[in-house]
């Protein structure tokens, strides 16, 4: 008999579903029972592409003893992080502060009023040296809260009077300025790994948002050494098994210091901000590398992460099989059975495949040595050597095909959309790709329609952005994350296109954004709205982690819209976070790599373009080349086909523009200043100089 779940439509939930566990879904109804029964909760939280809720799951979920004793003392409540980043948030805060550590699965014991008693991660089931068993912390938990019900209130009180405070936003008065970069970037400097590249040690995650800064900081003309940093991770990155060398995208992290073997998940989200970052990288240097790089994620995304409506789907599993990994390795005689003798040969020793492994006694595909002296050690050109590996990437790739493929959580989410949605229209751009252009608006349209909540006979709003879809359903109140990083794809899409109603959708989400999440007591945004159900604390993210957070993108959207629309309560807005988190920025660079981004957008003083010109007459083409090719972090650009369109969009950056003598124009203006319109790619250049 499957349980509550088989009613949900988070992949990760319904996997739990047929457990003889008596599993509730996050709701009313369980927490009613709670308080009907006086059970304690016991609140699982995991995801679908997380290796270890898959091991917690066979091994205890999925043992009747087990499921006995989570029946007979507790109602177990099963929850998706990606669905509830805000339930996540909250008690893994808790965690943190009963264990100093945290992550997946988190196992969580409530109060039946949700407040936390006692918590953990993954829990075996026998003891091992200091992690007791399961079976003995649901014992010791049940005894706690029925015979020692003061000590679990006194505890839940300490823990409550503690929850939010590492997110409190302090009043912010300190002026904006280039300072807070300079100590930022020391403070990075310093925990480089110069041999490896990236930050820190073992495990080794790929920090796309630290390196964007960096970009963005030698953009400026304030260091060289902060490209040398991005470019020793970028090509490690690109080499090593983290990146998957037959089929393209990133996987999650590398458990090693020098990117070699990966937890095998591939997250959307990871994905959108890499192929981002390798994008600005092709931009500042013209490396070929870094746009093949971009190339093969972007097509991986559209190849297997795409659904047939327009919406990308969140996640791989690292597992199939039972077993992590196997989708993605080789043996020598794997490769020579699909490619033939010579060839296989030739491409096993290119990607560092030998009979003794590297990874339980098969093949991550990486690239140990550079392809100069790979080339020149078996007599060929590097350009025959290049032609031979893409053909046997390619024929890997589709033989991989027949394998039993690891699961695929095909959720939507609105967030992780908004990043890929970015992602796709600054790709499209830059690369001229047509067909990045037409995933980017479907994606756009599909979001729009099916991501906002119909009527209020639905139990919400009209038009409340929502926060995840699955076949066909949209559910869950969407958080500040969901606003901020849609409008943020959106206004991409519109420098993409220039098309006004892309533009006038992230207005539209962006005023709902302040008026759902804004406080003005404290001068930023909290991640849950004004309609959302009350939790233990209302929950504020104030730290870039794997992803950007919701306030640090709300905050470049609102920048941006200041310079387009003109409302100046937008940038009113934006700088109060800016001002409240400055010296956090400089104290705690790699949590806040979007904030920093942002601030580097405002003291840089951006440039704001203008285009006038049919978008696809080659005189307007050369200009915004000019305009988009570079690397230009710092700039807003809006543009019309004609005069008369400019002005019927009501933009003041479009105000009284036109063509210059019948010829496609730009204007560029900074700082309220404008300089003379220009038709000519070489004096547009000139204008638009180093952005910062």
């Amino acid at each position: 008999m499957p349980n509550r779940l088989i009613h949900e439509t988070s992949p990760y939930l319904l996997q739990h579903a047929h457990n003889p566990v008596d599993w509730h879904p996050w709701g009313e109804e369980a927490l009613a029972r709670a308080k009907a029964e006086d059970k304690p909760i016991l609140l699982s939280i995991g995801y679908s592409a997380c290796h270890w809720c898959h091991v917690m799951e066979r091994e205890s979920f999925e043992d009747p003893a087990t499921a006995a004793l989570m029946n007979e003392f507790f109602v177990s409540i099963k929850v998706d992080r990606e669905e509830r980043p805000d339930l996540d948030a909250v008690y893994m805060e808790a965690v943190q502060m009963l264990t100093g550590g945290g992550g997946w699965p988190m196992t969580v014991f409530l109060t039946p009023e949700g407040k936390p008693f006692y918590g953990g991660t993954y829990f075996p089931p026998v003891d091992h040296p200091n992690m007791p068993s399961f079976a003995r912390v649901l014992m010791a938990m049940s005894q706690a809260y029925q015979n020692n019900r003061g000590q679990v209130i006194q505890a839940t009180q300490q823990l409550a009077g503690n929850l939010g405070r590492t997110s409190q936003l302090p009043k912010g008065s300190s002026p904006l300025t280039a300072d807070v970069l300079h100590r930022a970037y020391a403070a990075l400097a310093t925990n480089f790994d110069y041999q490896n590249g990236g930050f820190g040690a073992a495990p080794k995650f790929p920090q796309p948002m630290t390196l964007e800064f960096l970009l963005r900081y030698h953009h400026n003309g304030y260091s060289p050494r902060a490209l040398e940093m991005v470019e020793m991770t970028l090509e490690k990155m690109a080499y090593g098994g983290m990146y998957d060398q037959a089929g393209g995208g990133f996987h999650r992290y590398s458990t090693d210091a020098f990117w070699l073997v990966p937890h095998f998940e591939k997250m959307l989200y990871d994905n959108a901000l890499l192929a981002r970052l390798y994008l600005h990288a092709f931009q500042v240097t013209g490396r070929s590398l870094y746009r093949r790089i971009v190339e093969e994620i972007l097509d991986y995304v559209l190849r297997e992460m795409t659904g047939p409506e327009g919406g990308f789907y969140s996640a791989q599993d690292a597992d199939s099989e039972g077993e992590e990994g196997k989708f993605f390795l080789w043996t020598p005689q794997e490769i020579r059975d699909v490619l033939g003798e010579q060839e296989g040969d030739l491409v096993a020793g290119f990607f560092g495949v030998t009979e003794a492994g590297n990874f339980e006694g098969r093949n991550i595909l990486n690239v140990p040595q550079s392809r100069q002296n790979f080339a020149l050690e078996n007599g060929l050109t590097e350009a025959a050597l290049e032609e031979v590996v893409r053909q046997g990437k390619e024929k890997l790739r589709q033989a991989r095909e027949a394998r039993v493929h690891p699961l695929l959580d095909d959720k939507v989410l609105t967030s992780w959309n908004g990043l890929m949605l970015r992602s796709f229209a600054e790709a499209a751009t830059v690369l001229h790709r047509a067909d990045y252009l037409a995933a980017a608006r479907r994606n756009a349209q599909f979001l729009l329609d099916n991501l906002r909540s119909p009527s209020s006979s639905s139990g919400q709003p009209q038009g409340r952005l929502l926060r995840t879809w699955r076949q066909g359903q949209a559910k869950l109140l969407g958080y500040l994350e969901d606003y901020a990083c849609l409008a943020d794809g959106l206004l991409a899409l519109y420098e993409a296109t220039f098309e006004h109603s892309w533009l006038a959708e992230a207005v539209t989400l962006s005023d709902q954004m302040l008026e759902l999440f804004w406080d003005e007591g404290v001068g930023g945004f909290y991640d849950t709205g004004a309609d959302h159900e009350a939790l233990v604390i209302r929950p504020r993210d104030i730290f870039d982690n794997a992803q950007p957070c919701g306030g640090s993108v709300a905050t470049e959207v609102l920048l941006r819209l200041a310079l387009l629309t003109g409302n100046q309560d937008y940038a009113l807005k934006a700088t109060a976070p800016l001002r409240a988190l400055h010296d956090l920025m400089a104290r705690a660079p790699a949590g806040t790599g979007h904030w920093l981004a942002a601030l580097d957008f405002y003291v840089a003083t951006p440039k704001e373009v203008a285009v006038i010109g049919p978008r696809e007459s080659p005189a307007t083409q050369a200009l915004l080349e000019t305009v988009f090719g570079p690397f230009r972090p710092n700039k807003v650009v809006a543009g019309a086909a004609s005069a008369q369109a400019a002005a019927a969009t009501g933009l003041p950056l479009l105000a009284q523009r036109g063509l210059v003598n019948g010829q496609s124009a730009a204007y560029v203006c900074q700082n309220y200043a404008c300089q003379i319109p220009t038709t000519e790619p070489g004096e547009l250049e000139k204008q638009l100089g180093n952005s910062g």
